[in-house]
């Protein structure tokens, strides 16, 4: 069990909680700020968490739910103070309801995470603090030490695999609820590097290509909200084309880009007859380089299916490789 001790102070209305890990301290880090690893033991094992979001960044948002064993689902929320890598970060902690919003009806909190540096690995010291003394026994009342040390008892597992984590480049797919998908990978470059890979016209035609013999006659991108973002790929033998088209909703550089995506033809320019999705796009750095996470909201479960059965994860594994070695290594 990582927890060595839990002091709660009725005067300063915190909670503290302290834990020890054999790892290095960028190690712990990482698994707190990678949304892979933290679901698998934010919540107790009987409450698995799933996070949709999580911005690890002054400003940035997670959002996530825990499932119990009878399907149902309790909501939360992160919003992102402070980040100070890999030494510390604080953030606004509540309950939401089943849109995201925050739950007014329940206590919010604000916790502080501290990474400290041991002799045996690392320490984590999470330090919770209340706006009331009824809120902080509220929380208390509901099992929140004892759901902590259950949870908490988790990351030694966690942490283990992650020793050959860096050797793991290969882009990942999850599903998220019942029509959303995850696509991660770690990219070898800097946060900034991997933003401007992903907004600058001129960048993407070098890695985003299709299979050999195909061409990029039409990049319209960029990072404004509001900005239209046009791509089309052309087959130089045959003449045949296709591409996406979309729009920039939220941008944060280099932290986060959110767009609409809606595929086009010669025969459907615009993507009338395409369904449309969402997809968030994530930066976080990590021990490796960066942490890529992109969350694609779909219409609906069928035509997620429809989509990961094209291979696109094959595909886009293929264009991370050639952003590696065209743009950002080589």
């Amino acid at each position: 069990m990582p927890i060595t001790d839990v002091v709660t102070d009725p005067e300063a209305l915190t909670l503290t909680v302290v834990a020890d890990f054999t790892v290095p301290v960028q190690r712990l880090w990482d698994a707190y700020t990678d949304p892979r690893q933290i679901e698998r033991f934010w919540g107790p094992p009987e409450y698995p968490a799933t996070f949709q979001r999580h911005d690890a960044y002054p400003g940035g948002r997670s959002a996530y739910w825990m499932t119990g064993p009878e399907g149902d689902r309790s909501h939360g929320y992160w919003e992102w103070v402070s980040v100070d890598a890999p030494h510390a970060f604080e953030v606004r902690d509540g309950f939401a309801r089943e849109d995201g919003s925050p739950n007014t009806e329940l206590p919010h909190m604000r916790m502080v995470f501290d990474f400290a540096e041991t002799a045996l690995g690392s320490r984590l010291t999470t330090t919770t603090h209340f706006a009331t003394l009824e809120e902080l026994e509220q929380l208390q009342g509901m099992g929140m030490v004892e759901g902590m040390r259950a949870a908490m008892g988790q990351i030694d597992g966690v942490l283990a695999e992650l020793r050959d984590f860096a050797a793991d480049r290969a882009t990942q797919v999850q599903l998220i609820g019942e029509s959303q998908a995850r696509v991660s990978r770690v990219i070898r470059g800097s946060a900034e590097q991997v933003w401007r890979a992903h907004t600058d016209p001129e960048l993407l035609r070098r890695w985003q290509l299709g299979p050999a013999g195909w061409s990029m006659p039409v990049c319209v991108y960029g990072a404004e909200p509001g900005q239209e973002l046009r791509t089309e790929w052309q087959n130089d033998e045959t003449g045949e084309r296709f591409g996406f088209a979309g729009v920039v909703v939220e941008a944060e550089a280099p932290h986060r880009l959110v767009s609409t995506e809606r595929m086009i033809s010669p025969q459907d320019p615009e993507g009338a007859e395409s369904p449309e999705t969402l997809n968030e796009l994530t930066l976080t750095p990590v021990a490796d380089g960066t942490l890529l996470a992109y969350l694609i909201t779909y219409p609906d479960a069928a035509t997620r299916e429809n989509v990961l059965a094209t291979g696109m994860a094959d595909g886009m594994e293929s264009s991370y490789a050639r952003l590696e070695r065209e743009v950002l290594i080589g």
